[in-house]
């Protein structure tokens, strides 16, 4: 993956929350006059319901030129629709456009994987340590001083 990929991937995790997105469909970036671009369609998690939040993104990375160097990105909330639908509608893009590549699709895993998305409650508590967890609550002893 390059890096203007995963700068980009970084920017949707900062936008949308990285916990939330349940799926990446990257599109092929294009380069034309010194710029580059790129678009994804994110599905995210809407809980408590079924549905996912559909986001469209993209960025414009200028490479040549007085505006060498710029960056910017959008990220907007299009729709929702079941996970399977955003899917469907990925590919069905790629297909009107008449492009013969089929968009990267990253499910949730991988890209937090990209992003450096850490679950805090995945991550073991230290032993000996001063932290109250559910097997400690049995051996705190509360005394009222009168």
């Amino acid at each position: 993956m390059i890096e203007t990929t995963e700068r980009f991937l970084k920017e949707i995790a900062d936008r949308v929350g990285a916990g939330n997105v349940e799926a990446v469909h990257l599109f092929p970036p294009i380069r034309q006059g010194g710029v580059e671009t790129g678009a994804a369609v994110v599905a995210a998690s809407a809980f408590p319901r079924e549905r996912h939040v559909v986001y469209s993104a993209s960025y414009r990375h200028t490479l040549k030129g007085p505006e060498r160097g710029k960056w910017e990105v959008e990220v907007t909330a299009e729709a929702d629709a079941p996970l399977v639908t955003v899917d469907a509608v990925a590919q069905g893009v790629m297909k009107r456009a008449g492009e013969p590549f089929e968009p990267e699709r990253l499910s949730a895993s991988e890209f937090r994987s990209i992003v450096g998305f850490v679950d805090s409650a995945s991550l073991p508590v230290p032993k000996n340590s001063n932290y109250f967890t559910a097997e400690s609550a049995e051996s705190v002893e509360i005394t009222e001083e009168t």
